[in-house]
């Protein structure tokens, strides 16, 4: 049995292909680049419709700008490429409820869950197809990639299991000592989750709009495995998706790098030399990261003023202050 991976070696993958990135540069197709960020930058446009949809139907009395709604969707987006464990995430939580008057972060956050039931369902059908073609590892091969947070999850499936376990615990046991909260908190939750009760609004305002928004990611996908020498074709860029769903299970390196590269290098190994595919997989990651931090850290700086990583903490931390002590009996 071979050694578990340490942690160095996800990122000894990652930055081994960094190198053949730079290395390759003179071969890229610089006009199939631009059309693959410019075709990400409609996709998270359209996505952050969708969002902006899912927030007017919980808050129909609320005054709500798709600009600042699309700036912090940005922002969450472009800092989940820089920030490992999704805390871009965090960011777009906060401006997203600044942006939302009268809102509260459970509704909040379960409009958030209102698009993942999207993204559940795509998914399904994505990985279904990448795992008939008969590159793509199945789960248990997971292990032996070059990737420690998959792997080691993938080769430990107690503790994966044990895991799993002490974080359902903990929600329960975090449910039972604020129980006093938790009618109000759930009312909130169903708040939040309120287009979804209306099945033809949402398929219309969510399903639909992030259907197009996908459409776009898979054409900016196959602009950017042309523009790194693998080729555009649908069951490339099948593939491609079925391993960004895979690296977004577990998000403990900034964009899933490592897993990424491990991933892509596997299921590509037949289509081009593994230099070229490591290439398109830092190329791919380290475009799609650099336009969306731009766009995202323009967002904050034009619509919500916030010129620096700190502010957003700092008023963070302000409003939940202000939520304490309005929420605070007298």
């Amino acid at each position: 049995m071979a050694p578990p991976l340490a942690l160095g070696d996800s990122f000894r993958s990652f930055f081994d292909a960094v190198d053949k990135f730079f290395s390759s540069l003179a071969a890229v197709h610089w006009g199939s680049l631009a059309l693959g960020l410019l075709a990400f930058l409609v996709y998270l446009t359209i996505r952050s419709r969708a969002a902006f949809n899912v927030l007017r139907a919980a808050y129909p009395d609320s005054p709500i700008r798709w600009r600042e709604i699309w700036a912090a969707y940005w922002a969450g987006y472009g800092f989940n490429n820089v920030i490992p464990a999704r805390g871009g995430d965090v960011i777009r939580l906060f401006l997203t409820k600044t942006a939302v008057p009268g809102s509260s972060y459970p509704a909040v956050a379960a409009c958030f869950f209102v698009e993942a039931v999207y993204d559940a369902t795509i998914a399904i059908v994505v990985l279904g197809y990448a795992f008939t073609q008969g590159v793509f590892p199945k789960p248990p091969d997971f292990s032996k990639l070059n990737a420690f947070d998959l792997s080691y999850f993938a080769s430990h499936p107690q503790f994966a299991l044990f895991t799993i376990t002490v974080l359902g615990i903990a929600v329960i046991a975090l449910t039972a000592i604020l129980s006093a909260r938790v009618k109000a908190f759930w009312a909130r939750v169903r708040q939040g989750l309120t287009i979804l009760f209306d099945r033809r609004r949402y398929i219309r305002q969510v399903w639909l709009v992030q259907f197009a928004g996908w459409l776009c990611r898979f054409a900016a996908f196959w602009f950017l495995l042309d523009a790194f020498n693998i080729g555009g074709s649908v069951r490339n860029v099948m593939l491609v998706l079925g391993v960004q769903a895979v690296s977004a299970v577990v998000p403990f390196t900034p964009g899933g790098a490592g897993v990424v590269q491990a991933l892509l290098v596997k299921v590509f190994a037949a289509e081009a030399s593994a230099d070229t595919v490591a290439a398109y997989s830092v190329g791919q990651q380290v475009a799609i990261a650099a336009w969306s931090f731009a766009i995202g850290f323009i967002g904050l700086a034009t619509v919500f003023r916030i010129r620096s990583f700190k502010e957003v903490i700092a008023r963070g931390r302000a409003d939940r202050a202000a939520d304490k002590a309005a929420t605070a009996p007298s």
